[in-house]
């Protein structure tokens, strides 16, 4: 499993507008193979930002890879620059290989090791 996360401070009082261009753009990762799940994630407020993360859930890194050069990533990504005017700063990327994960009973097993 594989673990892609985009982290954005958004502009104090910019934060309803970020998450609304979230809600209205348009995804093309449910019909792709690997994809598992998609967060928009808003974290904490500080001076002059609200920190927000895209987490996304991917079965393998090779299957993030594959949407990376993807027709449907450039069209997700095609209008990305109007972000630009929410935020404090560029975004920012991290990927994690998933060590092991852990499931509430009944929705899930542990996995360990996987990386």
């Amino acid at each position: 499993m594989f673990i892609a996360m985009n982290r954005f401070k958004v502009a104090l009082g910019r934060e309803r507008e970020f998450e609304e261009m979230w809600l209205k753009r348009e995804s093309h990762l449910p019909k792709l193979a690997g994809f598992v799940s998609f967060h928009l994630l808003r974290g904490p407020t500080r001076d002059d930002h609200t920190l927000f993360s895209s987490h996304t859930t991917w079965a393998s890194r090779r299957h993030f890879e594959d949407w990376t050069v993807s027709p449907e990533f450039e069209a997700a990504h095609r209008n990305a620059h109007r972000s630009a005017g929410f935020m404090v700063g560029p975004a920012e990327f991290e990927g994690f290989d998933v060590a092991m994960s852990l499931f509430a009973p009944g929705t899930g097993a542990a996995v360990a090791g996987e990386a």
